[in-house]
């Protein structure tokens, strides 16, 4: 008889990572995962509220957080991956320069409509705009993606002319290209980690999942999905 699945939740950034990986292992050890995600903010709400998952994954500051405050177990959380913040623009538009942090700037400031997330590479992008000034100058022309929407559908929509956010939420989707990474003088990497949440009594099974994570096979699939070890 199948074991029941283990039950996981994750924000967007390790998505499609840990969708792949939990088809694989139920392959490769008849256990079947299952990945429910959601915009960063929604998880961590969830995992507060008790809702019944083995496991989550999120940004590893919030995960810990989350420890601290009892909902998952401290000692189980485990480093997943890391991901820098990536810039997008609809497909065949000219690529702007990303030169430098001066250069991302001005690109900023010609953009019509510029989109950034509600997780870490959003708070990032923020700090960003006040510390160049920019913020009130932009008004309305700097567009938020909603939680658990992609910023890259924005900018395969339309709707934004520019759209930073983590380079693994950008891979694979339609309608935009992926001019590159932020330049290193304004670059931020985000690590995502995963633990074993409090309600669950299923240490063994999330512990063998989560070392499946990171075995050393998984290492290319990670870089697949736009992340790294």
């Amino acid at each position: 008889m199948a074991s029941s699945p283990i039950a996981g939740i994750c924000s967007m950034a390790t998505r499609h990572l840990l969708e792949e990986l939990a088809g694989t292992y139920e392959k490769q050890t008849g256990q079947p995962v299952t990945v429910t995600w959601a915009g960063g903010v929604d998880v961590v709400k969830r995992i507060q509220a008790r809702e019944p998952f083995d496991f989550a994954s999120q940004a590893a500051d919030a995960v810990k957080k989350l420890g601290a405050e009892g909902h998952v177990d401290a000692a189980s959380q485990v480093a997943v991956a890391r991901s820098g913040v990536a810039v997008a623009v609809p497909a065949g538009a000219p690529p702007p320069d990303l030169s430098s942090g001066d250069a991302v700037r001005r690109a900023i400031l010609a953009a019509p409509k510029v989109g950034y997330s509600s997780g870490p590479s959003g708070v990032h992008l923020q700090k960003l705009f006040q510390q160049w000034g920019i913020a009130a100058t932009m008004g309305a022309r700097l567009v938020q993606a909603q939680p658990g929407v992609p910023v890259g559908t924005l900018v395969g929509r339309g709707e934004v002319q520019l759209g930073f956010q983590q380079m693994s939420e950008l891979v694979g989707l339609p309608g935009i290209d992926i001019v590159g990474s932020l330049p290193p003088d304004i670059q931020v990497i985000t690590e995502f980690s995963a633990a074993r949440c409090t309600v669950s009594s299923r240490a063994d099974a999330v512990a063998a999942f989560l070392a499946f994570v990171n075995r050393p096979e998984s290492v290319a699939v990670k870089r697949r999905h736009g992340l790294e070890p």
